[in-house]
């Protein structure tokens, strides 16, 4: 039986959807919904963030008790998280950004692990086959957004454990591999 994503208590909270004035309460406000955000995208596997669609978004619009959260809020939200170091804007204008539930280090962990142990080390494999391959569809990075994935691959590269590479003649990303050093 599929679980299906629980919402906290507060999210059927109306004032958890307007900007408390009490600093406090703010700060604690504006947490929840930093906890939210990471817990939602990360149970839907999800990177990408828009903020022009984010208001008409379940996860800041509860139809259920009719209140929405104000664009306003959502760029505090965002702005925290990204002091936090999980979010990074896709453009300077900062209408999409990467929402990063697990950092680009605790991917290469869990990439280099699964290398590891499926003696991997000292092989090439695309990044096709780590991000959709028959081997790795029960591991948590199946199904990887390739923006997180290189920058996961990056961090292996970093200490000298992967060298990502691309076919000369690649027009897309199946030309993309990566070779791992053990």
């Amino acid at each position: 039986m599929a679980k299906t994503f629980e919402w906290p208590w507060q999210y059927n909270f109306p004032p958890f959807f307007t900007l408390q004035t009490n600093l406090d309460t703010r700060r604690k406000q504006i947490e929840g919904w930093c906890d939210l955000v990471l817990a939602f995208y990360k149970y839907h596997k999800r990177y990408v963030l828009d903020v022009t669609e984010a208001q008409t978004s379940e996860l800041f619009s509860n139809k259920k008790i009719d209140h929405i959260l104000g664009v306003k809020t959502i760029n505090l939200i965002l702005e925290e998280l990204q002091s936090k170091g999980n979010i990074e804007w896709e453009d300077k204008k900062k209408q999409r950004c990467f929402v990063m539930w697990r950092t680009p280090d605790e991917w290469a962990a869990l990439i280099f692990k699964w290398v590891q142990e499926n003696g991997m080390t000292d092989t090439v494999c695309t990044l096709f086959e780590l991000r959709a391959g028959d081997d790795t569809v029960n591991e948590e990075f199946y199904g990887i957004d390739m923006w997180m994935l290189k920058k996961a691959l990056g961090q292996l590269e970093l200490k000298g454990k992967a060298q990502m590479f691309e076919a000369p003649d690649a027009t897309d990303d199946s030309g993309q591999g990566v070779k791992f050093f053990s």
